[in-house]
């Protein structure tokens, strides 16, 4: 029998008028402590992201995301936040934001393979 790990993920949203409570998902983030495993993964579609009036450009919205990825994944270009363990980030990354970007409540699950359910969450709930 293949082990389980426990993980939690969040959906990450842009929200283009906070007041408004309006969002769309363009990214997940996921980690696994006991593995100190995380990943993040983004998808920023600009006819979904047109749809709304918001302040930000497609563009912008990529810049301002990219943040995500670099500090979820601990890459170095991340800042000092990168260098902190793996659930330590994602506990930054979907504390309560009141702001264009933020993350859902975070979800826990069980699997065997982190990247098959990665993958599958990815395209269930971003794509």
């Amino acid at each position: 029998m293949l082990e389980k790990y426990l993980y939690e993920y969040a959906v990450i949203r842009y929200v283009p008028r906070v007041e408004r409570e309006e969002f769309v998902n363009v990214g997940l983030v996921m980690m696994c402590k006991r593995r100190r495993w995380a990943r993040v993964e983004l998808h920023v579609d600009p006819a979904k992201i047109n749809l709304f009036d918001g302040v930000l450009t497609v563009d912008e919205i990529n810049r301002q995301l990219s943040a995500y990825k670099l500090i979820g994944e601990g890459h170095p270009a991340g800042g000092p936040l990168s260098a902190l363990p793996v659930e330590e980030r994602f506990r930054w990354l979907t504390a309560v934001k009141s702001c264009c970007l933020t993350t859902s409540r975070p979800h826990p699950g069980h699997t065997e393979d982190l990247d098959a359910t990665f993958t599958r969450l990815f395209t269930d709930l971003v794509l």
